[in-house]
């Protein structure tokens, strides 16, 4: 098979691959937002109709409960930072982490020294397959709270050896990401800088990596949504996060008609702050598509 022909085969595959999106990011559209926020409030409103009904004197209604607990939920204690906004928060660090070390390692997989090559494949490997969870309860319980450096004590919070634990499995996917990009550049580009003299690393950081960013911006936010998502995980291993402090307000009024609006609460702060991601997503990979 020629040159051209293995080109014009792969284009139609990435033309027909995205076809298939466009499909696929029709479910993704301002009605659906509304059809799941609604859902949500009409979970609420059937709940808190419910408890009108079984109401005592003196009991709080559902939306009260939920107005008196949503700053707790959002922000966490007073003088203490936690709640949704400590699951964004790692979410950030965990992303920033994982995407330093992953361009790190997927140009390792690229290397052209086998040994950096079959070790950066092997991390990536075990690192991508490996659930997020076990991860997570490895660094938590293999990391310690506080380490001494230059006779000085520095604390190692929670919050901060769970975004660790979780930007590992980032860190191989966006390995992957990089890995794919430089090798979804036509081969030509390397060949011509080759007959300008260019080294390989002037190749990658002047040609190969500026043209790769486009391609790798839409994987690398789908990604930090599916982060975002998972941030809730941290709340197994004792961090205060949005979901702890759900919990912690459930035990606390000690009512079953709250645990649906509650729970639908918490759904509707994490719906709210990735469907735009989404969105955004969907619209980057309509921008950089390939056009034949």
């Amino acid at each position: 098979m020629t040159a051209l022909e293995t080109y014009v085969r792969d284009s139609k595959a990435r033309v027909a691959a995205a076809a298939s999106g466009e499909k696929f990011a029709s479910a993704f559209t301002p009605a659906a937002a509304l059809v799941v926020l609604s859902t949500c409030a009409i979970l609420i409103l059937t709940m808190e109709a419910r408890a009108q009904l079984q109401s005592t004197v003196g009991t709080q209604s559902v939306l009260q409960s939920l107005i008196k607990w949503f700053p707790l939920i959002l922000l966490g204690p007073p003088r203490e930072f936690g709640g949704f906004a400590l699951n964004i928060a790692v979410s950030f660090f965990a992303m920033a982490l994982g995407t330093a070390v992953g361009i790190v390692l997927g140009l390792g997989q690229i290397s052209i020294h086998r040994p950096v090559r079959n070790v950066a494949w092997a991390l990536t490997q075990f690192f991508r397959n490996a659930p997020w969870l076990v991860l997570l309860f490895f660094v938590m319980l293999l990391t310690p709270f506080q380490v001494r450096l230059f006779g000085f004590s520095i604390p190692l919070p929670g919050w901060l050896k769970a975004s660790v634990g979780l930007s590992l499995p980032i860190m191989a996917n966006m390995s992957e990401i990089v890995r794919g990009a430089v090798n979804s550049i036509p081969t030509a580009q390397w060949e011509s800088a080759e007959s300008l003299a260019f080294t390989r690393l002037q190749t990658l950081w002047r040609i190969i990596l500026p043209q790769c960013v486009r391609r790798m911006i839409p994987p690398w936010m789908n990604w930090y949504a599916i982060l975002t998502m998972a941030t809730p995980l941290i709340s197994i291993v004792g961090v205060n996060d949005a979901m702890t402090l759900t919990q912690d307000a459930l035990s606390a009024e000690q009512r079953t008609d709250l645990l649906m609006p509650m729970y639908s609460l918490l759904l509707a702060l994490f719906f709210l702050y990735c469907y735009p991601i989404a969105r955004w997503t969907l619209w980057l990979e309509r921008q950089y598509a390939v056009k034949i």
